[in-house]
């Protein structure tokens, strides 16, 4: 098992701390790369992923900017912009709201949903990216990553 001093070659930190905060980030950064990855195989960004993965845990309702702005994992994503580039792909329709003319209400189409149920057929691949752990030790890390939030 490579350790985080092998990884990025570096023997000493200044402390457990420093070395916890530059794994996690390591770690992080790695798996998002490995995401990134799976995801390219169905030309679509983690940014758009994550807002397709809302719209369907919304359904039937629509969402607005606002609420997945405020739901998006990466909150620095450019939500309009994706949005855009979603519904230029099919995946997704923008209405202006009944009851709130200045209200833009996203709804993921029929497409939209096809889409993720193929990734969700190969969410295995991207799982295995945890298989070295045990469901004890990925509930742990689940519980230590909350408290280290918290």
């Amino acid at each position: 098992m490579p350790t985080i001093e092998k990884e990025i070659t570096q023997n000493k930190f200044r402390n457990e701390s420093h070395k916890a905060i530059i794994n996690v980030i390591y770690t992080g950064n790695w798996l998002t790369a490995k995401h990134s990855k799976f995801l390219k195989k169905f030309d679509l960004t983690e940014q758009q992923f994550n807002i397709l993965r809302i719209l369907r845990g919304q359904r039937p309702k629509p969402a607005s900017i606002g609420l997945l702005r405020d739901r998006m994992l990466d909150k620095m994503s450019d939500v309009s912009r994706l949005v855009e580039r979603l519904r230029k792909l099919g995946l997704v329709e923008r209405e202006v709201s009944p009851t709130d003319r200045r209200t833009v209400e996203i709804v993921i189409t029929k497409l939209g949903v096809q889409l993720l149920s193929r990734i969700d057929r190969k969410n295995r691949e991207i799982d295995a990216t945890v298989q070295n752990l045990s469901e004890e030790e990925l509930q742990q890390l689940n519980t230590l990553l909350d408290k280290l939030r918290g």
